[in-house]
């Protein structure tokens, strides 16, 4: 083979090479139980999934159809049940399996990278692509978190898509000179409308509107991207002129603006589900920054200091810093959950690793330079950059592999057998009880765990006396199951008045308090 075919064949493999090894780790232990990342949030999707599922199946006992259905239509319903839809629709090939949900949310993080890599080889370069996607695929939060049975890997997927396209938009609008002829020549033979930019517009606005579809909160980036996009090619004045601007603008609004108005103006199942986000106190207290900053170390660690270098080495950065800006208006829209809630930050990944591209493709350079000469040296620094990949793949097979979830499906099995069917429960326990609810098919009222107290008294200041508490969620219920012990040495009033009452069964990991 010719060199120059060569080197033309090489990104494309290495591209492949990085796609399957994403692949590859994250269908690792795809079959355990998904309590390893943010469990409440993905029994959510499970529980709606079963529902789904079980609303048309006649297969099995009428109580079981009804409480699967009866547990779904009481979740909350904030963004449009997609993933979840096309969950269920796949049990019905291959049984109600919590792989695939997972197996859905891997697929769409994959077509993320993929988009990744093109728009990083646009700002940046072929090395930029590759070093974007390695980053974007490998670091350890993104492998855990690109598992999970959400909404969030679509909705990052689109969020790239939307960068993709609103970039080539961009472009487009640039004056077309001292192109090759070459590269004239293949524009020309297609037609005008794919090769302007309407197409790049209209495309755009879709991926954005997708993206606001699946969660409102991709409005922030779509809304960025779109707006450094714009005005890094041009004006103000010229920006606003343009239709293909308005055009992105309707299409991208009227998806997420169309399910808006159905869900508050005519279903109603949206009226009380955006408060509670937005706390204005913590804007002016310390701590909200601190604990800001402790959960980007714990998502990307020096990650994400190296990424806000990286923008000082983009040659043009009026598109990384609209996006940039969109991420900390979004974390502080969300002053509550950007650090409560991890996940949150899972659109700052490609951020980061796009920001990051321009510092990879300079460090992959240098390294070429160096190395130039010698055959020796250049396959050695290959083999430092591969060891230093297969040791964070062998940390996170590690991590997988160090517990086994399996066994917790048979524990609550056993606790609900106890219980007995139709137990009226109140329930201190882990996921606000969706895990009896999956598990054991036995719903349960919740007492509330010490965060949650200290979120409403102490955030939202909303007062609750113990005993009217306690009178109103155990009065009219039988047994009082405890499976979180630390919660109730936290909380000592509750405690105090569960000692008062004789235990009905205990046993690894559980016990059940009789309020009869």
């Amino acid at each position: 083979m010719k060199l120059t075919a060569w080197n033309r064949l090489r990104p494309m493999l290495l591209l492949v090479l990085l796609l399957g090894l994403g692949l590859a780790i994250r269908i690792y232990d795809l079959t355990d139980l998904p309590l390893d990342f943010h469990p409440t949030r993905q029994l959510l999707s499970l529980i709606k999934a079963r529902g789904m599922y079980y609303q048309g199946r006649g297969d099995v006992p009428e109580w079981q159809r009804q409480f699967a259905v009866q547990q779904w239509k009481s979740k909350a319903e904030i963004e449009p049940e997609i993933v979840e839809r096309l969950t269920a629709f796949t049990y019905r090939i291959t049984g109600e399996q919590v792989w695939v949900g997972r197996l859905y949310s891997i697929l769409f993080w994959l077509i993320g990278g993929l988009f990744l890599y093109f728009l990083a080889r646009d700002l940046v370069s072929e090395a930029g692509g590759l070093a974007a996607l390695a980053f974007y695929l490998f670091l350890p939060y993104a492998v855990f978190a690109s598992r999970s049975f959400q909404p969030d890997p679509l909705m990052v997927t689109f969020i790239i898509a939307f960068w993709w396209a609103v970039n080539r938009w961009a472009k487009s609008t640039e004056p077309r000179s001292g192109e090759g002829r070459e590269t004239d020549k293949k524009e020309s033979s297609r037609s005008p409308f794919l090769r302007g930019e309407s197409f790049w517009a209209i495309l755009a606005g879709l991926l954005g509107g997708l993206a606001i579809l699946v969660k409102f909160s991709a409005v922030f980036f779509v809304l960025g991207g779109g707006l450094g996009a714009a005005l890094s090619a041009l004006s103000l004045k010229n920006a606003i002129r343009r239709p293909q601007v308005w055009t992105m603008a309707l299409l991208g609004v009227l998806p997420g603006a169309a399910y808006f108005v159905y869900g508050v103006y005519i279903a109603g199942f949206l009226g009380q589900q955006f408060s509670g986000r937005f706390i204005p106190s913590l804007l002016v207290s310390p701590t909200f920054y601190f604990n800001w900053l402790s959960t980007l170390n714990h998502v990307m660690g020096l990650g994400f200091a190296l990424a806000l270098l990286g923008i000082f080495f983009f040659r043009k950065r009026g598109f990384i810093l609209g996006l940039w800006g969109a991420y900390f208006a979004y974390g502080l829209y969300f002053d509550y959950h950007i650090w409560s809630h991890d996940y949150y930050n899972l659109p700052l990944l490609p951020l980061a690793a796009l920001s990051l591209s321009p510092l990879g493709a300079w460090v992959l350079a240098r390294l070429t330079e160096s190395t130039a000469g010698s055959r020796w040296m250049r396959g050695l620094s290959m083999a430092v950059l591969a060891l230093g990949l297969v040791s964070v793949l062998w940390d996170v097979r590690s991590t997988l592999k160090s517990v086994d979830y399996r066994p917790e499906a048979s524990m609550w099995e056993s606790i609900s057998q106890t219980l007995g069917p139709g137990a009226r429960v109140v329930a201190l326990t882990q996921d606000y009880g969706s895990r009896l609810a999956y598990w054991g098919w036995l719903d349960s009222a919740q007492w509330p765990v010490a965060g949650d107290l200290s979120y409403h008294e102490d955030l939202r200041g909303a007062q609750a006396d113990f005993d009217e508490r306690f009178k109103n969620l155990a009065s009219k219920r039988d047994f009082f199951l405890v499976t979180l012990p630390d919660e109730l040495k936290a909380q000592p009033m509750l405690k105090e008045r569960l000692a008062a009452y004789p235990i009905f069964a205990e046993g690894d990991g559980y016990v059940i308090y009789d309020l009869r």
